[in-house]
């Protein structure tokens, strides 16, 4: 209904209304920020967004099949669209709200927009307690959503249809601003999302809003260029925020220009071509031997769009020279201050066109060029190596990322998340272009491997998209399979039983531990056993029966060379395809002259356990704070 300057709808639908004619520019490019939907229906939204979203197809709605899987594809897609664009993601009330708190936390740590727009209980509260219902003695103005504040960027009940005027405005602005966005939540109750409301017809109008390239102080960018000229063994480290704001190119002219090396993040890597000769490769606890020798000697570390996760730094143990300084360009002012660094605040693609002018005529010295390209060739060669193994009677996961990478499309996107792929992967992966290494490790979340490949292929249907898990993140997540076959997005899922956890197995043997709990087999005596007993029974299960039982193609493999049949066949089909292997869970890739700060039990009557702590304190004296005066 209208009436002159006002509309009438729903609360539900004007929140639809609004979205839809949101929209993004930066560098002139104009795009609709919202791609549509996902969502799963229940008492809390189908009859308010849910309707919503029927009476408006042009808004296009997805059903997914797990809550958190929905938010994890939403900001895959946004992250494979530099967050330029992203998903609106709704759920019922209680449990389908709460299940979507995991990936509210991935987006929000990973600074990634996505807006949730949980259901939530009666605001008018007569009818309380509704099914699904948290109910407090202290206070009726609390609810399961309420547990979003902590995990969101911006936070808000809409319990008037039209506090939407004021809200949605504010939550857009968080959304869309680099520096500080991530997830925001908008909890919806029910009744009121089903009344209805004059709202000014302006409010839906096509709005266009503005990502900012910040630039940063002059002044610091002159400081930054005459620290850079003092140095003597500088490296760059570049994260997520290099890729974001496409700097890519720049980074590499910066490289050419002055011959500094360059380490890379897990959100980072891709940001140069593997084969560049100044490329270390992988930096910190999952790093190469190549940077992390010379992250150790560097007196200056230049970080371009890095947060300085303990990963990154090695738990604080990378960098030891006494005299080292940092220069941190960041568009948050929060992370270019880490490590007492030159704050250089500002987004890193002007930050770079700015700064290389001041470097014009500076050179590292020539031997120190040699000796990282020294290092960089021999990186190349051990990497050669791994992908060379040919473990038997089960093969090793080093060999089964070198056939994926070798027979994957130059241009495809290579989705991964948690467990010990990731180390192996940051360290093995020859990422050639910014989106082929995708990696969720701001908050390494298990089970978003899946839902996060169909979220990249959504973002970018023309690319071949391969998603590598671990028999642990499947058996937590594999509901969006049926998404994936639900809307013909195929996926390449390479399956890989370690017929346990097998990152947590070896940290559990390197404090000693001897991995217990982390195998899938049965008690003994009611005891879980470690990983040195024998005579162990396994469970009975058969994976790749239950992905064929989601809808996809299945192809089960026992050795190297029937992966890398697998691999073509999967790459000639147009469907979803599962390739399941068995790898040997004991078989690892090196640790490369690195260090991660996990705490040992200090006392215990387990001689593995004492010996462990022993190593661990030793390590520990390395950590250091850094209070250079920037």
């Amino acid at each position: 209904m209208t009436s002159g300057d006002t509309q009438r709808l729903t609360m539900a639908q004007a929140l639809i209304a609004f979205l839809k004619n949101q929209h993004v520019e930066r560098d002139g490019n104009i795009q609709p920020f919202f791609a549509g939907c996902f969502g799963i229906f229940g008492h809390g939204n189908v009859g308010g967004i849910g309707q919503a979203l029927q009476q408006m197809p042009d808004f296009r709605y997805y059903l997914a099949r797990n809550e958190q899987a929905m938010v994890h594809t939403a900001t895959a897609f946004a992250r494979t669209k530099n967050r330029l664009q992203t998903f609106a993601c709704t759920s019922s009330i209680g449990p389908g709200a709460t299940n979507m708190l995991t990936g509210a936390a991935t987006a929000t740590i990973n600074r990634v927009p996505v807006l949730l727009l949980p259901g939530d209980i009666f605001a008018r509260r007569n009818v309380a307690p509704v099914l699904q219902q948290l109910e407090s003695s202290q206070t009726q103005d609390i609810s399961v959503n309420d547990c979003f504040k902590p995990v969101s960027r911006y936070w808000d009940r809409i319990v008037r249809p039209e506090q939407l005027l004021t809200a949605l405005p504010e939550a857009l602005r968080v959304l869309t601003d680099p520096a500080e966005t991530g997830a925001v939540t908008l909890a919806l109750p029910q009744d009121v999302q089903a009344e209805a409301y004059d709202y000014p017809r302006a409010f839906f109008q096509r709005r266009v809003w503005h990502i900012p390239r910040n630039r940063p102080d002059k002044a610091r960018l002159e400081q930054a260029a005459a620290l850079i000229r003092q140095s003597q063994r500088p490296l760059i480290i570049a994260g997520g925020g290099v890729i974001y704001s496409e700097a890519c190119e720049l980074l590499q002219r910066l490289l050419e220009q002055t011959g500094i090396p360059l380490g890379e993040t897990m959100a980072g890597k891709g940001s140069v071509p593997f084969n560049h000769p100044l490329m270390l490769g992988a930096i910190g606890a999952t790093g190469t031997f190549a940077a992390n020798r010379v992250a150790r000697q560097a007196d200056l570390i230049i970080g371009i769009g890095t947060r300085y996760s303990d990963f990154t730094t090695s738990s604080k143990t990378a960098f030891q020279c006494p005299e080292v300084r940092f220069v941190n360009i960041n568009v948050t002012a929060f992370d270019a201050g880490k490590h007492a660094g030159l704050a250089l605040v500002g987004d890193a693609r002007v930050t770079l066109e700015e700064l290389l002018p001041l470097l014009d005529g500076y050179h590292v010295d020539e031997g120190y060029r040699a000796q990282v390209e020294q290092l960089h060739q021999e990186w190349e060669a051990e990497v050669e190596r791994i992908y060379a193994i040919r473990h038997t009677p089960l093969p090793s996961q080093g060999e089964l990322i070198g056939a994926v990478n070798e027979l994957s499309s130059p241009e495809a996107i290579m989705v991964c998340a948690a467990g010990s792929l990731p180390g192996d992967l940051h360290k093995l992966w020859r990422a050639r272009h910014p989106k082929n290494y995708h990696l969720e490790y701001g908050y390494s979340c298990m089970g978003y491997e899946i839902a996060g490949g169909l979220g990249a292929k959504m973002a970018a249907p023309e690319r071949e998209v391969y998603v590598l898990v671990g028999d642990g993140s499947y058996l937590m997540m594999n509901s969006e399979i049926v998404t994936s076959v639900q809307e013909g997005y195929k996926l390449i899922i390479v399956l890989i039983d370690n017929q346990g956890f097998k990152s947590i197995g070896s940290l559990s043997r390197s404090l000693g531990q001897d991995g217990f709990g982390t195998r899938y087999v049965y008690p003994r005596d009611g005891v879980l056993p470690g990983d040195s007993t024998e005579g162990v029974q396994t469970l009975p299960v058969d994976l790749a029966a239950n992905a064929r039982s989601l809808g996809a193609h299945v192809i089960e493999c026992k050795t190297y060379d029937d992966v890398t049949a697998a691999l073509k066949q999967a790459q000639a089909s147009e469907q979803t395809t599962v390739i399941y292997v068995q790898s040997d869970r004991y078989q690892a890739v090196p640790g490369y002259e690195s260090w991660w700060d996990v705490p040992v039990a200090e006392v215990s009557d387990m001689s593995t356990v004492q010996q462990a702590y022993a190593d661990w304190a030793e390590q520990r004296a390395r950590e250091r704070y850094f209070f250079n005066a920037p």
